[in-house]
C-alpha cells in the first residue's frame, strides 16, 4: 500500500484517512470525517465532521461534503459538487444536527461538474447524475439524469457507456458487454 499524501498546503484535522490517499492543497477535511484508502481529495474541497468517503473515490477540486453525507467505494464527484444537508436553512432559526437529513451516494456512481445534490435522496449505485444537475430526488441505480431540476434520460452501464433501446427484461451494453435487468424501485441491475 502506498502512504497517504497530504500536501503542506492542505489543513487535515482527520485521523481517519486510508492508505494511499491524497489531499492536496488548500483541501479542509475536518477532524470526525472519515476518507477511505486510495482516494483523492482536490484543492479546495471541504468535508465536514460527519462526512464519510469510501475507498478509490475522486474528490474533485471545490466538492463541499457536510455531516450526514455518505460516498461509497469507487464514486466519481466532479469540480464543484455541493451536497446540502438541511432542506429549510434559516440563519436566526438554528437546527441540532440530528434535524439535518442524511445523503447516499451509492458504488460506483458519477456526479458532474457544478451539480448540487439536495439533501434527503440516495443516488443509486452506478448512476450518472448530469454536469449542473439540481438533483431533488432519489436517483435509481444506473439512471441517468440531466437538467435542473434532475430527469432521468436514460441508463449507463458500469464502464460509462449510455445503454441504447428499451431496457424491458434486460440490455446489455455496447462497450463492455455487461448485461442488466430493470428491478423495480431500484433502477437496473446486474444480470
Amino acid at each position: 500500500m502506498r502512504p497517504r499524501f497530504i500536501h503542506p498546503q492542505a489543513l487535515c484535522e482527520s485521523d481517519e484517512v486510508g492508505e494511499g490517499t491524497r489531499v492536496w492543497a488548500f483541501a479542509h477535511v475536518l477532524k470526525g470525517a472519515r476518507v477511505g484508502r486510495d482516494c483523492n481529495v482536490g484543492d479546495h474541497a471541504y468535508l465536514e465532521a460527519g462526512a464519510v468517503v469510501g475507498d478509490r473515490v475522486t474528490v474533485k477540486n471545490g466538492v463541499l461534503l457536510w455531516d450526514k453525507v455518505t460516498v461509497e467505494d469507487d464514486v466519481f464527484l466532479g469540480p464543484h459538487v455541493v451536497f446540502t444537508n438541511d432542506v429549510n436553512p434559516r440563519a436566526a432559526y438554528k437546527k441540532a444536527a440530528k434535524d439535518f437529513l442524511p445523503t447516499r451516494v451509492g458504488r460506483g456512481a458519477t456526479v458532474g461538474a457544478n451539480a448540487t445534490i439536495v439533501c434527503g435522496v440516495t443516488l443509486g449505485p452506478g448512476c450518472f447524475v448530469g454536469a449542473g444537475c439540481v438533483v431533488v430526488e432519489d436517483v435509481p441505480a444506473h439512471a441517468l439524469v440531466v437538467g435542473n431540476p434532475a430527469r432521468q434520460v436514460g441508463w449507463v452501464c458500469a464502464c460509462g457507456q449510455r445503454l441504447g433501446g428499451e431496457v424491458g427484461e434486460g440490455v446489455r451494453c455496447g462497450g463492455c458487454g455487461k448485461a442488466f435487468r430493470l428491478q423495480a424501485g431500484v433502477g437496473l441491475v446486474p444480470g
